[in-house]
């Protein structure tokens, strides 16, 4: 088959996705396929191309990915390299290209892929894309809806609001909430711009910090207890994985260090909290109306109560992510997972789930 692995875009996870991207292209080209890993913002070439036959020269086309840097990319640096300074998110030949591809996969992290535009625009011109919907990964991606939705569906969430940057809230005291809280932009990703506060003095800083990245963001209680995250693939909740940073929070630092953090995966719990924790999650992706894959992360109190934080449409794919390492003790490999995605995502577009391609 020939794939494109969009990755990249103008979100502060940018450079998260470009290692996830690469990643998955890798295990596609192992597993047969063609496979061009595409900037969906600096797009390929800025001059008029004749694209026949270009799945030919696949990886020579492909773009060069690093490793994850320890702070976000300046994404207003990204926007002056681009060649010909459009503000359009696709960059030059993305549609053709991915109009001629089997299927994208979307190895998008944040706004640029989670928010469900892209999806929707893939929809209007006939793409095929691996994932979510258009509507449902905007319902994901915005915090305060889906913890709506949660509630509605009875699964447990931390209590909080929203607040948007021209009527910001900046007392603490006038929250009516209690210390210590956390504060986050309202659809971002990575935790980044995401703080822990415990002072009325951090809570400014706070604030100051998550607006920087979105007009609005969410005021939450703050959960003491265990982290985890619960993938669900096709229907099926996977093995539950528990992350214990070594120091702080999981950040965007501990996410993507190598060693910042312990991943225990089937995670040590009592089986019925285990077994509770993915039939949330399930319930989750109901309430969102997802399908294909997605993630959903949790928090464990020392009461033993359970709290559903968010949900990722499109969950990390790099070496240290939480989605393969629940695959593997399912006994999956990378490479599986990256072609059950496809299998499954191409079963959206064929009445009675056969698809011809595999």
């Amino acid at each position: 088959m020939d794939i494109v692995v969009l990755a990249g875009g103008l979100s502060p996870e940018r450079d998260v996705s470009f290692v996830s991207g690469n990643m998955v292209s890798r295990a596609l080209r192992k597993t047969g396929h063609r496979v061009i890993l595409l900037d969906v913002f600096m797009g390929y070439s800025d001059k008029p191309e004749e694209l026949e036959g270009i799945f030919d020269r696949a990886e020579e086309i492909s773009a060069v990915v690093s490793e994850i840097p320890t702070e976000a990319p300046d994404l207003e640096a990204v926007k002056r390299s681009r060649k010909d300074q459009s503000e359009c998110l696709f960059g030059p030949n993305v549609i053709p290209l991915c109009q001629m591809a089997d299927i994208v996969f979307m190895a998008l992290h944040g706004e640029s892929g989670e928010n469900g535009k892209i999806q929707a625009a893939f929809d209007l011109f006939g793409i095929k894309y691996t994932g979510a919907d258009y509507l449902s990964c905007a319902l994901a991606m915005n915090k305060e809806l889906a913890k709506g939705l949660f509630r509605a569906c009875n699964i447990p969430t931390p209590e909080g609001i929203s607040m948007k940057r021209e009527a910001k809230i900046t007392r603490f005291a006038d929250t009516g909430l209690t210390l210590p809280c956390v504060v986050k932009p309202c659809c971002g990703g990575s935790s980044i711009g995401v703080s822990v506060v415990r002072s009325e003095a951090e809570y400014e800083k706070a604030l100051e910090e998550a607006f920087r990245y979105e007009p609005e963001i969410l005021v939450e209680t703050y959960i003491e207890g265990r982290e985890f995250s619960v993938a669900v693939i096709d229907g099926e909740a996977y093995p539950v994985i528990e992350i214990a940073p070594l120091e702080g929070f999981y950040d965007y630092k501990n996410k993507y260090k190598a060693g910042s953090t312990v991943e225990t995966c089937p995670a040590k719990l009592p089986e019925e909290i285990a077994r509770k924790m993915q039939e949330y999650a399930k319930q989750a992706v109901k309430a969102l109306g997802l399908c294909t894959y997605s993630r959903m992360d949790f928090l464990l109190n020392e009461k033993q109560e359970l709290f559903c934080l968010e949900a990722n449409t499109l969950p990390g794919m790099t070496p240290t992510s939480l989605v393969p390492q629940e695959a593997l003790a399912h006994g999956i490999s990378f490479e599986e997972l990256c072609e059950k995605i496809i299998r499954i995502s191409f079963e959206k577009y064929h009445e009675g789930g056969s698809v011809d391609a595999f």
